[in-house]
């Protein structure tokens, strides 16, 4: 067995047993009632959400390609979607994922340095995508976090709201670029180094999102329907559960919150983290001894299926040798 399929190996496994401890902590007398009521187009649902959302995810990845001015059809860029599944739950902290999308764009034609800026600006905008939606998700919801007093809650949605408006406001007019060369000079050599590339390549990578504005607005609603559909795996699957008296935008705005909390984790995909942070959000607002089933239904639906998808077009493109080498 090579070194790819000792990891895949470890991965499905670790899934397993993920998923299995999922189901065992959280089922209770009360799960069979409520599996017996399921309706199967709750799934057909879900599915169609998700390949919603990841057709808009291919589609806005194209339309910041043409600001830059590089072109790939809709099938590559779907393979370049996949492919990011792939990695990002083989590598710690999903770090794999850019480097596929990557080296996908690379294999497709695109330039390195446009590529690195164009996965770059596509995650940053997402990520603050996310960050603006957090304070109204708290203002909703103040029982999001139990521990957050409603006072510390607006605090911290204010504070979430205005730092992401600054953080725009001093990359736009470079107002820290002085002071991240001289943090450059201070770090060891190599690693100042890398700093100042990470810096360009972020300088790039919000310049080209600024270079065609009305393609901008265009990106920005893409990006926010496509993280809708993506998200609306649960309340589809909930639908197929019978329920239809939730709170739909607490738990929309819950699944938002969670998958911002994902962008963060140290763990491949955010394994483990995932489903715990699932069960701890959802536990009250789905039927009773269902949230373990839904945690693991929504990452198969979310995750999983995906990830067998990009490992398909990766060996496909590159070869098991190539997966070896970015996985080390």
């Amino acid at each position: 067995m090579n070194k790819f399929h000792r990891r895949l190996a470890f991965i499905v496994t670790l899934l397993l047993l993920i998923s299995g401890l999922v189901i065992y902590f959280t089922v209770d007398i009360n799960t069979l009632a409520n599996l017996t009521v399921f309706k199967p187009v709750g799934v057909l649902l879900a599915l169609g959400s998700t390949s919603i959302g990841l057709l808009l995810d291919g589609t806005r990845l194209m339309h910041i390609l043409g600001i830059s001015g590089e072109k790939i059809s809709l099938r590559q860029a779907m393979q370049v979607v996949f492919g990011n599944y792939f990695l990002a739950l083989l590598t710690p902290g999903a770090t794999g994922g850019a480097v596929a999308q990557m080296l996908f764009l690379k294999k497709f034609g695109v330039p390195t340095g446009k590529a690195t800026a164009v996965i770059l600006g596509k995650t940053l905008m997402t990520i603050a995508f996310l960050l603006l939606t957090t304070p109204f998700i708290f203002l909703y919801d103040s029982k999001i976090i139990p521990v957050l007093s409603d006072n510390a809650i607006i605090f911290t949605a204010s504070a979430l709201l205005l730092s992401t408006i600054g953080l725009w406001v001093i990359i736009k007019y470079h107002l820290f670029a002085r002071l991240i060369v001289k943090i450059a000079k201070a770090l060891p050599v190599h690693r100042g180094h890398q700093l100042l590339e990470l810096f360009q390549e972020i300088k790039e990578a919000t310049r080209l999102l600024k270079k065609s504005p009305l393609m901008m607005v265009l990106i920005c609603l893409e990006s926010g329907i496509s993280l809708f559909f993506l998200y609306a795996i649960l309340p589809c699957l909930m639908y197929g559960l019978g329920v239809d008296d939730a709170d739909w935008l607490m738990v929309m705005g819950r699944m938002f919150f969670l998958n911002m909390l994902l962008y963060f984790t140290p763990t491949p995909g955010g394994s483990g983290v995932a489903e715990g942070g699932f069960v701890l959000l959802f536990k009250n607002l789905v039927p009773a001894g269902t949230v373990g089933i839904l945690a693991v239904a929504w990452r198969i639906i979310s995750e999983y299926l995906p990830f067998l998808i990009g490992l398909f077009y990766t060996v496909k493109l590159f070869g098991e040798n190539f997966i070896n080498k970015q996985t080390d």
